[in-house]
């Protein structure tokens, strides 16, 4: 039953992105074929058998080692604070200690090593191209906006349907420097599996909501400037080489301690982002439901949680429980994954094992409002011209990044 629940989901999430395609005749049905197999395989893999779930085991215990080792630096500056659990030194803190570790790991090139060559074999396995598959990855452990940084000189040379594809895959993934705070909030497991998944879920709705051919993309001599209406993508681009071959720009190596120190400051600066923004949220979220408590006798929330509550059920998650998940999945969207998966801690004791699993696993992505911004802000401060297409076509990219994380969580549901 879970397994044709599943089915259902899959034909619902393929039939939306085949109704908002730019171009219907052309879907790659053999990519998209090849990445959900390998999905199911993960899937089954780490959640259904005993090394798979004792590796994942040991992964989640790794980083929960290391969150221990972070509070060295908090406890020494603020030990003198007594506390038994506090959200901003317990979750956030400790990202300020991974991003250190991720600079060390990219100094020393250990990072650069993995980025390539697994994007070198996503490439190989799926025929995605050199571009796409090598900013998967990397969108992966970087997260954005740094990882647009690392495509700064081949951005302004892209075609938007290459566009389009790296912008819902940074929409999808997580960044590396995160993944301790969210294992503070979901089971680990499920964190880990997200992140193996989201990085194939944004490539196949973009084989679906974009398809190209990336091997022809920039065969062509001279682009056709037509409307964008139906299954054309609007190009005015003068014609470039055929080349998605990333090569990082040469620059003077870093001394290590000012890298580091970089580093280190980047990820506070993203600790002090975080908070603020979980503020302002929450704040929001809290005036809207109470204010319509007031004047309707039913929260914010729970309003959304009904108008979701159907996305919810055809994607697998058990009728009794639809309206809670639909509420997390809605909270997810307008604010941002910490609100969410602080919803879900209030009700993640009265959730069956396979609603948790799911909304876990949905939850691990950057797919909302608030991104959209930052990608579109990134992508406009490296190439203006190339900002204003993700500007012009923001509400499918945000369509197809949410469709990316209902995948994910419909195939974590299929084995439940």
């Amino acid at each position: 039953m879970d397994i044709i629940r599943g089915i259902i989901g899959l034909a619902f999430i393929f039939g939306l992105g085949y109704l908002i395609s730019f171009d219907r005749k052309n879907v790659r049905y053999k990519p998209m074929a090849i990445m959900i197999g390998l999905q199911l395989v993960i899937t089954f893999v780490s959640l259904n058998t005993a090394a798979g779930i004792k590796i994942l085991g040991a992964i989640s215990d790794f980083f929960s080692w290391l969150l221990k080792q972070a509070e060295g630096g908090t406890n020494f500056v603020f030990g003198g604070i007594q506390m038994e659990f506090v959200f901003f030194f317990h979750v956030l803190m400790p990202i300020v200690f991974v991003s250190a570790l991720l600079g060390i790991l990219n100094y020393i090139k250990v990072l650069p090593f993995i980025i390539k060559w697994t994007g070198k074999l996503i490439n190989k396995i799926t025929g995605m191209g050199d571009l796409e598959s090598y900013f998967a990855p990397s969108t992966a452990i970087l997260g954005q906006p740094e990882v647009f940084i690392t495509i700064k000189e081949q951005l302004p040379k892209m075609k938007p349907q290459q566009l389009y594809t790296i912008c819902a895959s940074a929409m999808s993934a997580v960044a590396a420097a995160t993944l301790g705070a969210y294992m503070t909030m979901v089971p680990g497991q499920y964190v880990v599996v997200a992140v193996f998944l989201n990085i194939f879920s944004a490539l196949i709705i973009s084989c679906v909501v974009n398809p190209y051919d990336p091997k022809t993309i920039n065969e062509d001599a001279s682009v056709n400037n037509k409307s964008i209406e139906g299954a054309e993508w609007v190009s005015a681009e003068r014609e470039v080489s055929a080349t998605s071959e990333v090569s990082a720009a040469s620059e003077e190596r870093e001394p290590f301690f000012q890298m580091l120190g970089t580093y280190i400051l980047d990820g506070f600066k993203l600790v002090i982002i975080v908070s603020a923004m979980l503020i302002g949220f929450m704040a929001l979220v809290t005036l809207l439901n109470n204010s319509f408590e007031i004047m309707f006798n039913i929260t914010f929330t729970e309003i959304m949680g009904w108008v979701f509550a159907p996305i919810a059920f055809v994607l697998g998650v058990p009728w009794d429980e639809v309206v809670r998940v639909g509420s997390i999945m809605a909270t997810k969207l307008i604010t941002n994954e910490f609100v969410a998966m602080g919803e879900l801690a209030k009700v993640a004791e009265t959730l069956s094992p396979k609603a948790n699993a799911m909304i876990s696993t949905y939850l691990i992505s950057f797919a909302n409002f608030g991104t959209l911004g930052i990608v579109s802000g990134s992508i406009k401060s490296i190439d203006e011209k190339q900002g204003k297409i993700i500007a012009k076509y923001s509400v499918k990219l945000l369509v197809g990044a949410t469709m990316a994380s209902m995948l994910t969580a419909t195939i974590v549901g299929m084995f439940y």
